[in-house]
């Protein structure tokens, strides 16, 4: 392995992650009562710690099981998180594990009842999945791990080995063009 090894990782989670939101109390709404993250902390500022930038924002945390973070930055103004018109709506997205298949079908059933289209459940041969957009445009999954660990310990030894091919993709991708445009 060229990178450090799983030894040396001193990433130990994610505290959060954050994007940008509409409205707070919609973001609120979606991510607690029906997704069932509580609402673990809000801030306001009118200056930006990091910057000492002045814009007024809220800063609303959403906590998952296992201690982690989704955040969201309410920057008063009634816009959410803009897409990259460059990326397919399918790219960016936010993938989050439940515990068991039962509880994937749940959010699904919980989801559609309250109006959310769904896709799903896809079988991608290592886990399950559904997916949705938050209120923001935000595109979730959300997942339930079928492998076994040591079927992706397997995939783990061969991951830098499948990424070699890339390469040969992106030469058959241009190819592909080339031709299609003649």
């Amino acid at each position: 392995m060229n990178a450090a090894t799983a030894e040396e990782n001193v990433v130990q989670s994610l505290h959060h992650f954050a994007y940008r939101c509409r409205n707070a109390e919609e973001t609120r709404h979606f991510y607690e009562d029906i997704l069932g993250m509580p609402l673990v902390h809000t801030v306001y500022h009118d200056h930006v710690p990091s910057t000492g930038e002045y814009h007024p924002y809220f800063h609303i945390f959403f906590q998952m099981a296992d201690g982690g973070c989704l955040a969201f930055f309410d920057l008063l103004d009634e816009t959410g998180c803009a897409p990259d018109p460059e990326t397919p709506p399918w790219v960016n997205h936010m993938a989050l594990n439940v515990g068991t298949r039962e509880q994937l079908e749940t959010m699904k059933d919980r989801l559609e009842a309250n109006d959310i289209e769904v896709l799903g459940i896809v079988d991608h041969k290592i886990f399950d999945s559904i997916y949705f957009f938050d209120p923001n445009g935000i595109r979730l999954e959300l997942t339930y791990q079928t492998a076994t660990p040591a079927r992706m310990a397997q995939l783990a030894a061969e991951a830098h080995a499948g990424l070699a091919v890339r390469d040969i993709k992106v030469a058959e991708r241009k190819a592909h063009l080339a031709q299609a445009a003649d």
